[in-house]
């Protein structure tokens, strides 16, 4: 049977081409439903306010760096997007007198303009968001050395090689509109993908690489970062891969309510908890990974009721 059709761009993948019966059984499932998807490798959990739930995103970093030592140095991955927990990162770090010697940090992702990575003085850089909301704000006698930082380019080997000497405690994420995780983004519907988006299996083998954005995640940047203005977000972005993302010891989700929805919530809970990969819902291709960790502010997974407002 061919596949639906997206309604959001017809020309791409995503959740809307889906059989209705799974998306309407994920509209249904109630807070109580969701807390009860956890399974072995798959955790759900809640907090109450956003206090606890943005220190305790922050505090995977610190627990991360703690075990670095010289002869085994461990790091994160991290996202923008969310960002509230970065400068309680750099709060926590000098309280705490944590020096970062042997830590390490990776982000997520960065834009791609004119063939290159968007430079960290750009106002939409991911690295600048990095620095200034975190890395900037910790003591220099406690600051992990520039060489620990690592920040994804247009020449990307440097950015995959980091992975295969350093351990990944935890790589942290929000999760989109269409979706994702970092901008691994569902595929246009062109070519090998005309009548089917790629085998989960195809699509966990990519690495760090340079991906066309989805319509909905540049409309969505636009909203969350760019007043609106679709025409000054790009369309082309340099992203973590699946196969980094594999490599991290744990994938921890946070979910405040502001970058998905109540609906988008509950179909990728449903997913990963059930095993359901489908790569036109690259999130719940984390089904395959051994420890992943889903963290909602419970305020915001509302319900999936039609209201006016």
């Amino acid at each position: 049977m061919a596949r639906k059709r997206s309604i959001l761009a017809p020309d791409w993948w995503d959740f809307t081409t889906l059989e209705d019966d799974l998306l309407n059984d994920a509209a249904r499932l109630t807070p109580e439903d969701l807390a009860g998807l956890s399974r072995p490798g798959f955790r759900v959990v809640f907090y109450d306010s956003l206090e606890d739930f943005y220190l305790a995103e922050a505090l995977e970093y610190i627990h991360a760096w703690k075990q670095a030592s010289p002869d085994n140095p461990a790091g994160v991955c991290g996202p923008i997007g969310p960002t509230e927990q970065l400068p309680l990162v750099a709060r926590l770090v000098n309280e705490l007198e944590l020096n970062l010697a042997h830590g390490h940090f990776w982000g997520m992702d960065e834009w791609y303009i004119d063939g290159k990575e968007a430079p960290a003085d750009h106002p939409l850089s991911f690295e600048k968001a990095d620095r200034e909301m975190c890395f900037s704000q910790i003591r220099s006698d406690l600051s992990m050395p520039e060489e620990h930082l690592h920040f994804p380019k247009a020449d990307v080997q440097p950015y995959v090689d980091s992975f295969s000497s350093v351990r990944c405690v935890v790589m942290q994420g929000g999760q989109g509109d269409i979706k994702h995780w970092a901008f691994n983004d569902p595929f246009p519907r062109t070519g090998d993908y005309a009548d089917a988006p790629p085998s989960p299996r195809e699509y966990q083998k990519l690495s760090t690489r340079v991906v066309d954005l989805h319509p909905v995640t540049v409309m969505q940047n636009a909203r969350t970062s760019g007043g609106g203005v679709v025409t000054g977000v790009p369309t082309r972005a340099i992203t973590v891969g699946p196969l980094q993302t594999w490599r991290a010891e744990k994938v921890s989700i946070w979910h405040a309510g502001t970058h998905d929805n109540p609906f988008g919530m509950r179909l990728t809970t449903l997913m990963i908890s059930k095993r359901i990969m489908d790569s036109a819902v690259p999130m719940s291709l984390l089904a395959d990974h051994p420890n992943v960790q889903f963290n909602f502010y419970r305020p915001a997974v509302g319900h999936c009721q039609p209201e006016m407002h």
